[in-house]
This record gives structure tokens, C-alpha cells and sequence, in this order.
């Protein structure tokens, strides 16, 4: 019972006794330990939250974490920007359905704003074999637009030297993408999801 509660009481995500031996007596010996705290739940957890070893964790991961961002890194060259967890993943699916290999997995959550996706552009890039990015966003209780002028401007201040391609879905979407299409950078306006992720996809490739 003392590791459950421990595991309870702690917010733990993983607790874990590897590798444990019984002796010929019938004795039992811990000889490791690990335990694996669920982020999110750190605010609770002050004690734990000092010990917390930054040095230990992917730069970028804790970049991102700062503006609570949730970015995973992966080995594929498309980064991929997206608001919502759930989109983020059908985003990653249909990008390899078409042929291509996502460089991460980025929600910026439910707050697409110029700053917002301004860090997630320099998370995104950072890693170098990011070659053409792919932002799916739905608009729905903020207006694409608006979401379309956060682009824009987070394009312009990070000086975005990759191909962009953009689909956004939801309120005021047509006007966002004639936004984006009028900016006059090298950003791709798509017409759908799968259009998306064949622009995006036929732009790693140089086509």
C-alpha cells in the first residue's frame, strides 16, 4: 500500500521498483528505484517542483513548457504546429499518409495568439532538419482572421526562411487565408487538410 499511496499523493505518472531480487533466504532487495512525476500537476507539488533538473530535460521541450506549449520532438523533417491534442495527431497521421515524416508534435493550445505562435515558430526551427512547416489551426471561438494575423507577424519576426503552409478551419476562415495569401510571404494558403499535407509535403521535396 505504500507505493500506491505514495503514487496518490504525489501526482506520480510512473513508480517503479526495477530490478527487485529475492535472496535464497526468501528476502526481498530494491536495488533501483525511479519515479516519474506528471508535469502538469507540479503545482501541487512544490518539493517536487525544486528538485526539478532542467539541465535533464530536451531544450526545446522545456522551452516550450515555459509558455505552456506541449511539444514533443520527433525524427522527421515537417514541423507542425496545431491547436488542440487531438487535431495535432490526426495532423501527424495524415502528414505520413501523404508521404511525409513530422519533426514534432507542437499544441499551442487554445490561445493562438501572435506571441503564443511567435514561440512556437522558434521552437519549430530550431531544430535543424525542420525543412517546410505545417500549421492547422481551427478558429473557433477566436476569429481565423485574427489567427491569421498572429501568423503573419510571428512569419515576419522570427524571419521564417522555410515554406509555411497553412490551413485554417472555422469562424471567419476565408478571410484568414486571403490574409495570408495577400502577405506576400512564403506562406501557403490550403484549401483543406489533405490539400495541406500535400503542399506541405511536395515542398520538402522540393516540388
Amino acid at each position: 500500500m505504500g507505493l500506491a499511496n505514495i503514487f496518490l499523493e504525489r501526482d506520480l505518472a510512473l513508480i517503479e521498483i526495477n530490478p527487485l531480487v529475492i535472496t535464497t533466504q526468501g528476502d526481498l532487495i530494491c536495488l533501483d528505484g525511479k519515479l516519474g512525476a506528471d508535469g502538469n500537476a507540479l503545482f501541487r507539488q512544490a518539493d517536487l517542483r525544486e528538485m526539478r533538473d532542467q539541465s535533464q530535460e530536451d531544450p526545446r521541450e522545456a522551452q516550450a513548457a515555459q509558455w505552456e506549449l506541449n511539444y514533443v520532438a520527433l525524427d522527421g523533417n515537417i514541423g507542425c504546429m496545431v491547436n488542440g491534442a487531438g487535431l495535432a495527431m490526426g495532423t501527424m497521421d495524415i502528414v505520413k499518409l501523404h508521404g511525409g515524416e513530422p519533426a514534432n508534435f507542437l499544441d499551442v493550445g487554445g490561445g493562438a495568439t501572435k506571441e503564443r505562435v511567435t514561440e512556437a515558430f522558434k521552437i519549430i526551427l530550431s531544430d535543424d532538419n525542420v525543412k517546410a512547416v505545417l500549421v492547422n489551426i481551427f478558429g473557433g471561438i477566436v476569429r481565423c482572421d485574427l489567427i491569421a494575423d498572429g501568423i503573419i507577424g510571428a512569419v515576419e519576426e522570427v524571419g521564417v526562411n522555410v515554406p509555411v503552409v497553412v490551413r485554417l478551419e472555422g469562424n471567419n476562415a476565408e478571410l484568414g487565408a486571403k490574409k495570408l495569401a495577400d502577405s506576400g510571404l512564403n506562406i501557403i494558403a490550403a484549401k483543406s487538410l489533405t490539400d495541406a499535407a500535400q503542399q506541405v509535403v511536395a515542398a520538402v521535396e522540393g516540388k
